[in-house]
């Protein structure tokens, strides 16, 4: 168990689980992108422990750059999307591939697969360590997924509780008894 300012969170996926499942993303990408040179976009801040072991296991050209936007407030989405540091790359006639930590309501990812969109890249597709398929509340296209979850409050490897807890090399769940 590890607590986290005021909250109890126990392990839900364990870190040799997460580096296999994103090996297997990786030789996905291998060949799914193979001759294409993508480019990843990762959305920080959750993303950046994810999108660095995954960029470490693609092995064909590719490039990477982040994106910062923001719904979060302690543990639940605001439902609004703030933009904060914008795509400086050029991507039009480029394939895109974000790369999310977690797809929760998707409102997200609605609002940065609209603003991409508007710069005509080739192809966009997106790749989500944690999707979580209940939660959803507008019609999103996953193309890559790590874990589907049920709609519980995960912190670790990225994922953060009020900005705590991102250091941590597994998955963590809210212990419902906190």
């Amino acid at each position: 168990m590890k607590q986290i300012k005021d909250k109890h969170f126990i392990p839900f996926i364990e870190a040799d689980k997460l580096q296999a499942r994103i090996r297997n993303l990786a030789q996905e990408i291998n060949k799914d992108y193979a001759g294409k040179n993508p480019l990843l976009i990762g959305v920080l801040n959750g993303s950046f422990m994810f999108i660095g072991d995954l960029f470490k296991s693609i092995e064909i050209d590719c490039e990477v750059t982040f994106i910062r936007v923001s719904s979060y407030q302690h543990t639940e989405s605001t439902g609004e999307v703030k933009q904060i540091i914008g795509l400086k790359e050029d991507i039009k006639n480029r394939h895109v591939i974000i790369v999310e930590d977690i797809v929760d309501t998707g409102m997200t990812m609605q609002e940065v697969l609209g603003q991409l969109a508007s710069n005509k890249p080739a192809s966009i597709k997106i790749l989500t360590l944690l999707y979580k398929p209940e939660a959803l509340k507008v019609p999103l296209k996953v193309d890559y997924i790590g874990f589907s979850i049920e709609t519980k409050f995960v912190v670790g490897y990225g994922l953060d509780y009020d900005g705590m807890g991102r250091n941590l090399d597994a998955i963590y769940v809210l212990d419902e008894k906190s």
